[in-house]
C-alpha cells in the first residue's frame, strides 16, 4: 500500500530521513500536487511502525484510493465505490470526511464529502453516519476521518491512521505559556545535529518539551508507545503484530542517556515540565532546575544548547526582548564556548542580538507563525 506522512511545512527531509531509519520504502518524487509530507510503500507493519516511531509528523495517511479522475459529482461517486473502504470501517462505524478542491471542477467541497459518504454507502449496502451527530450514532466506535483531495480534477482519497495528531504524546497534560509542540521540539533536536552522546541544555525549558523530546530520543524510545491510533478500530487490526513491534522497541531502548539540562526563570514552570517528564517515563534523565538564563551551568565539555527563547508574539508582547537575545549570547560565550547552538525564533532581528554566527536557513511555522531555527557554534 501507498502512505503519506503529513508534516509542518519545512519539516519533510527531517520525516523522509526518520522514515528511511524506519527501512520505509520512499516513493522517489512524492506525489504530484501534494505537499507537507513523505509519500512512502509498505505493509500494514510500516504502517504501524511509523505512527509509533515518527517524531516529526502529524498524521499518517493511508491512501484508500488515488488519481482516478473525476470531472462530474456522478464519476466521482461511482469510481470511489469501487474504492476499498471495508478495509477502513468496522459495521456502523461513523465517519468525517474532509474534502478540498484546487483548480477542479468539482470545486464545492462540502458537495464531494456528500458524494464520497454516498459511494461509501453504495460499497458497504449503508450510508454511514456523518455529521455533528455521527460520534453518536457511530455507537462506541470513534468516527473514521477520511481526506479527499482533488487537484485538476484528479481525486486522492486517504484515510487517517493516525487519530489525534502525532504531537499529542500523552505526556503533557500540563502546559506553560506559549507551549512548542512535540513534533517541532523534536525536529529541532534533529536539525541541530545533536548526537545524542554529548550534554544537551535548554535554558528556557517552559514545559519541558525540547528536554523531554531529548531524552525520548537518546534512550530510543517511541513517541508513540504509551497512546492510541485510529488504525486500531480498522476491521484487519493486527494486536499481536503491535504487540511484536513495541516489545521490539523496548528491546532497542538504551538505559542511559548524557546529561539533559533543563532551566527556566519561573517555578511554575519548571514544576509542570517535570510532571510532564515524569508522565513521559523520563524525568530521571533530565535535570531541571529553577533559574534564570545568566546562571546557567552547562557541563564540562562540548555539547548543545537547544531552545525556544519568549519571542515577543505571545508571552512578552509588547516587550523589548533584544536585551534577552544580547544577554544569552554574552552568557554562552561566557560559559558554553564551542557548544552547538539551536535558536528557534520569528524575528531574525533578535537572533542578531545574540551576537552568535548563526545559519538561518531551516524554516518552519510555530502555532501558524513563521519561525526560523537559528544554528552555530559558539564562539
Amino acid at each position: 500500500m501507498r502512505f503519506f506522512a503529513v508534516t509542518a511545512p519545512g519539516l519533510e527531509e527531517l520525516a523522509a530521513r526518520e522514515l528511511r531509519e524506519l527501512g520505509a520504502r520512499l516513493v522517489a518524487g512524492g506525489e504530484e500536487g501534494e505537499e507537507g509530507g513523505v509519500t512512502f510503500e509498505g505493509g500494514w507493519a510500516d504502517l504501524y511502525r511509523a505512527n509509533l516511531h515518527l517524531r516529526t509528523a502529524s498524521k499518517v495517511l493511508a491512501r484508500v484510493g488515488q488519481f482516478f479522475y473525476a470531472t462530474d459529482f456522478a464519476e466521482l461517486r461511482k469510481k470511489a465505490s469501487a474504492l476499498p473502504w471495508e478495509l477502513f470501517l468496522r459495521p456502523g462505524q461513523a465517519v468525517e470526511i474532509s474534502a478540498t478542491s484546487h483548480k477542479s471542477r468539482l470545486y464545492h467541497s462540502g458537495a464531494v464529502s456528500e458524494r464520497i459518504a454516498a459511494a461509501i454507502g453504495d460499497r458497504l449496502g449503508r450510508l454511514p453516519p456523518t455529521g455533528p451527530e455521527a460520534a453518536a450514532q457511530g455507537g462506541d466506535l470513534p468516527p473514521q476521518r477520511f481526506v479527499v483531495r482533488l487537484v485538476r480534477d484528479c481525486c486522492t482519497v486517504s484515510a487517517d491512521s493516525s487519530g489525534e495528531l502525532l504531537h499529542r504524546r500523552g505526556y503533557r497534560l500540563a502546559t506553560a505559556k506559549a507551549p512548542l509542540r512535540e513534533t517541532l521540539a523534536a525536529a529541532m533536536l534533529l536539525a541541530s545535529g545533536w548526537d545524542r552522546a554529548a550534554p544537551l541544555l535548554d535554558p528556557f525549558c517552559g514545559s519541558g518539551t525540547i528536554a523531554i523530546e531529548a531524552a525520548l530520543l537518546a534512550l530510543g524510545l517511541p513517541p508513540g508507545r504509551n497512546r492510541a491510533f485510529a488504525f486500531m478500530h480498522w476491521p484487519g487490526y493486527d494486536p499481536a503484530l503491535w504487540q511484536s513491534l513495541l516489545a521490539a522497541a523496548e528491546q532497542a531502548a538504551r538505559n542511559s542517556a548524557p546529561r539533559i539540562l533543563a532551566s527556566d526563570r519561573d517555578a511554575g514552570a519548571v514544576e509542570t515540565a517535570r510532571a510532564n517528564a515524569e508522565r513521559a517515563g523520563v524525568l530521571a534523565a533530565v535535570e531541571f532546575s529553577q533559574r534564570a538564563v545568566s546562571a546557567i551551568e552547562p557541563p564540562p565539555g562540548p555539547g548543545w544548547v537547544v531552545t525556544n527563547p519568549p519571542y515577543g508574539l505571545r508571552v512578552s508582547a509588547g516587550q523589548d526582548l533584544r536585551n534577552l537575545y544580547a544577554q544569552l549570547g554574552h552568557v554562552l560565550r561566557a560559559k558554553a564556548p564551542g557548544w552547538h547552538v539551536a535558536i528557534l525564533c520569528s524575528d531574525l532581528r533578535l537572533l542578531g542580538h545574540t551576537g552568535l554566527k548563526l545559519d538561518t536557513s531551516f524554516s518552519t511555522v510555530n502555532g501558524g507563525v513563521s519561525v526560523r531555527l537559528g544554528r552555530g557554534v559558539v564562539a
